[in-house]
């Protein structure tokens, strides 16, 4: 009944905004190369690059809004801190939107709402681990037929016909595939811990959905269902293949878990973006790590295919290569975007995976041989009972790392000599990581310490928010953030996980100032022609919370940037960054040669969802969604006058 129910609201409101849409709305152009932004990334290589040139260093100071839409209608409760990316094709904007995912097509030149579509998926949603608009939405064309392809919080893959808005009755069920169906679930787990944030990925008539999970720093058990990744048709919605990332026994990649490990654990999924060359016929998987996220103690072993790049034929599903970045991963340090793919300047077609730890992990996309050597170098072991430590980890020669790894006195504040002093006393009872992979530590150690420091955090370094690559010149454009973390696990007594992140085990601030010397939040350029760095810059101004701190007052401070990671474009003409997701109202132009600022100008709110940009009747855009403050989330555009 409440599936009836469902479909008769969808089609109600489908027909509404069917009278609604113009009978001129075509599909001239499906790539960045037509003037459209037709992928979440702008292609399916996860370039975010587009050619087009109308604005540029010369008139960038004249950019104005040209349209704004708001979500505060798009119910049934507003959203405050929206991440999605809209999509353009021909003058239509495709988009997701609102706390309850809901899609909607807008007028790209003006931002009238064309239709709405709304998912309402009852008590799938109530129990959904991701919630929220999400990253956004996939278009498909067969023929003259167009989709639009959604993931919902409740974990259904859906696809609506871009022109009303109306699910495809051809596709799955009515337009629904149900992804609970088929699921390796966990052993004694009455809740189905999964879901998705991300759009699927669609290429070569094949759409490829990779799983979610609540974040697993205090799992409520070891057991937890497997993040398998799986392939559908794209105009059936039948299910073509599925890949194990946590292989079952006979597979590929079993012999690195040991003990019970396959069978009991969880997660491993690809929560983040994906990219694929349509030529060779690969999609490229950025997976995640297993449960949990600071302990591994029940899943000895390497644990492939977690934490890897891994090639797989689109359409079989069959592993051409893999190479796994991080050995057992204990520092929540998954892959967190989509594989850079590049045919560079100099020859070569590479796939580039930017990795949380700071990294830049770059292949050989046809073969996964890496392009500079990678080489597995001794790391520390802890002493959490029961955990199993990788003696070595695979550390790339090139390019160098784009932000702090590790962390020692060294990286204390100096501003002052006071401020370095209250630091020193600040880190006392705790570790510190001298390595990159020094490991988490318990909240009540014998040694007297809270747990261990440690640069980059869980959530980067890089994070979901992507790198973007011209393609004119080979240079990678890398937003990241300086964030200190402590690792420290605890006994938790609600699950039968022996650790799990401890409970009021705080990061130390000094004068109510992070202890790590600045920048806070950076873009790096580097040349993936030579894997050298081209530049690095601080991601914004200093705040005023740290410009006006009185323990500062008389010190000559730099350009510290903020604790965020940019929302980064790249266009034939400039860089454009905004300030990320808890940082200011910002947008800036920069040289991409140099990093110089060429223009800034300030936005309604905080750019949250990463900008994008497209060209209609001779018009150059670029949009992105702002939100925070406590104003409901809104598109905006802006364009020349």
């Amino acid at each position: 009944m409440k599936r009836a129910m469902r479909l008769i609201s969808t089609f109600a409101a489908g027909a509404w905004t069917l009278a609604m849409i113009p009978a001129a709305l075509g599909q001239t152009g499906t790539d960045v190369y037509a003037g459209d932004w037709p992928t979440h990334h702008g292609n399916e290589l996860a370039q975010r690059y587009s050619p087009l040139d109308q604005i540029n260093a010369d008139n960038v100071g004249s950019l104005q809004i040209a349209w704004r839409y708001s979500t505060a209608s798009i119910g049934p409760q507003s959203e405050f801190n929206a991440t999605f990316t809209p999509l353009e094709v021909d003058g239509v904007m495709y988009t997701t939107m609102g706390s309850t995912r809901n899609v909607a097509a807008l007028d790209a030149s003006n931002g009238q709402l064309l239709w709405l579509w709304r998912p309402q998926e009852g008590e799938r949603f109530d129990a959904a681990p991701r919630k929220g608009s999400g990253r956004g939405v996939s278009y498909y064309r067969f023929g003259d037929e167009r989709r639009i392809l959604t993931v919902t919080p409740g974990f259904f893959l859906v696809s609506l016909d871009a022109e009303t808005g109306l699910p495809d009755p051809d596709f799955g069920d009515n337009g629904w595939v149900d992804m609970f169906e088929g699921l390796r679930l966990g052993e004694g787990r009455e809740d189905i811990d999964i879901g998705s944030s991300m759009p699927p990925f669609v290429m070569n008539d094949v759409i490829v959905v990779g799983p979610a999970h609540r974040v697993s720093m205090r799992p409520p058990s070891k057991y937890n269902v497997k993040g398998d990744v799986r392939g559908f048709h794209a105009q059936t919605g039948e299910l073509l293949w599925t890949f194990h990332v946590i292989p079952e026994p006979g597979e590929i990649g079993i012999e690195t878990w040991f003990d019970d490990g396959a069978r009991i654990s969880g997660n491993g999924g690809v929560w983040a973006t994906m990219s694929g060359d349509p030529e060779l016929g690969h999609v490229y998987l950025p997976t995640e790590s297993a449960t949990g996220d600071r302990f591994g103690g029940d899943r000895p072993g390497d644990n492939l295919f977690t934490n890897s790049v891994v090639a797989l034929d689109i359409q079989t599903g069959e592993r051409q290569w893999h190479y796994q970045l991080i050995h057992h991963d204990i520092w929540d340090w998954d892959n967190p975007s989509a594989a850079v793919l590049a045919d560079l300047p100099n020859g070569r077609k590479i796939v580039a995976q930017v990795t949380k730890q700071s990294f830049v992990y770059t292949f050989d996309r046809e073969t996964g041989e890496p392009i500079w050597p990678i080489e597995e170098l001794p790391v520390p072991a802890g002493d959490v009972p029961r955990e199993w430590y990788s003696p070595t980890q695979p550390f790339p020669t090139r390019p160098p790392a784009v932000d702090r790894q590790g962390f020692t006195e060294d990286d204390l504040i100096d501003f002052t000599p006071e401020l370095r002093a209250e630091a020193l006393v600040a880190i006392e009872d705790f570790r510190l990581s001298p390595n990159l992979y020094s490991p988490p530590s318990q909240a009540e150690a014998a040694d007297g310490t809270r747990g261990t420091l440690s640069l980059p955090s869980a959530t980067g370094g890089p994070n979901w928010e992507a790198s973007v690559l011209d393609p004119e010149t080979g240079y990678l454009y890398v937003p990241s953030r300086t964030v200190l973390s402590v690792l420290s696990v605890e006994k938790d007594p609600n699950s039968d996980v022996d650790f799990s992140m401890a409970f009021g085990v705080r990061v130390p601030r000094v004068q109510g100032l992070p202890i790590v010397q600045p920048p806070y939040g950076r873009i790096t350029a580097l040349d993936m022609n030579s894997g050298d760095m081209l530049w690095q810059i601080a991601n914004a101004d200093t705040p005023a919370n740290i410009a006006n701190n009185p323990a500062l007052e008389g010190v000559d401070l730099p350009r510290t940037g903020v604790e965020t990671k940019s929302g980064l474009l790249v266009t034939k003409t400039l860089l454009f960054a905004g300030e990320g997701v808890g940082g200011g109202n910002m947008f800036r132009a920069h040289d991409k040669a140099t990093g110089e600022i060429l223009f800034e100008m300030e936005l309604p709110a905080t750019q949250t969802g990463v900008p994008m940009t497209y060209e209609h009747d001779g018009k150059q855009y670029i949009a992105m969604v702002v939100s925070g403050g406590g104003t409901p989330a809104e598109i905006v555009a802006y364009a020349l006058p």
